[in-house]
């Protein structure tokens, strides 16, 4: 495979990498460049069409990486890998973030003992399997009158669940829904 073929791939990848910002080989429009060899060890400062002519000897490519400095930083490697390297440690990246998804409890003011019991189990799972779990109640109508009586239901709906959730946000209102949301607790999780 010849220089230009490789320039050429180099290029179509770089059309469809259209969010990284790499200039390769002729793209590169800096004078002089600092140049990084594939192992790692600096070359030294040289003009563009020289560091060019050290890629195309060796049959790799000059890839621009760090084009804020002054000179710009290019590394001589094989494009083609070097996308398929960032591309595996993005996708590395956004397997390693953790996003924590809420899963709802509702009640209703008057929720009675056995269905409380069967919810907060439910709530208990959840929180095993590292979800965090809001609980609310809904009162409509002339319900909100009762407040006191949803506001002791989510306390012994937290005091349920205490051994193994924190409280993230304390109860409050939220329209005319009274809320709670837990979170599981990192120590206390199997």
């Amino acid at each position: 495979m010849s220089f230009e073929q490789r320039s050429a791939s180099a290029y179509a990848l770089r059309q469809k990498e259209k969010q990284k910002n790499h200039r390769v080989n002729n793209e590169i429009n800096a004078k002089e460049v600092r140049v990084v060899d594939e192992d790692g060890k600096m070359l030294g400062i040289m003009s563009r069409f020289n560091a060019l002519k050290i890629a195309e000897e060796r049959e790799l490519d000059l890839v621009e990486i760090a084009p804020q400095a002054n000179p710009p930083v290019c590394k001589i490697i094989n494009y083609g890998k070097f996308q398929f390297e960032l591309h595996k440690k993005e996708k590395h990246q956004r397997k390693q973030q953790q996003q924590m998804q809420m899963k709802e409890i509702r009640f209703k003011w008057r929720t009675d003992l056995h269905d409380f019991n069967f919810k907060t189990r439910h709530a208990r799972n959840f929180l095993q399997d590292g979800y965090k779990v809001k609980a609310s109640i809904m009162f409509r109508g002339r319900e909100i009158t009762h407040q006191e009586i949803g506001k002791e239901l989510l306390e012994r709906f937290v005091a349920a669940l205490e051994d193994i959730a924190k409280i993230d946000q304390p109860i409050k209102f939220e329209g005319r829904n009274m809320i709670v949301v837990l979170s599981p607790e990192k120590s206390k999780k199997k």
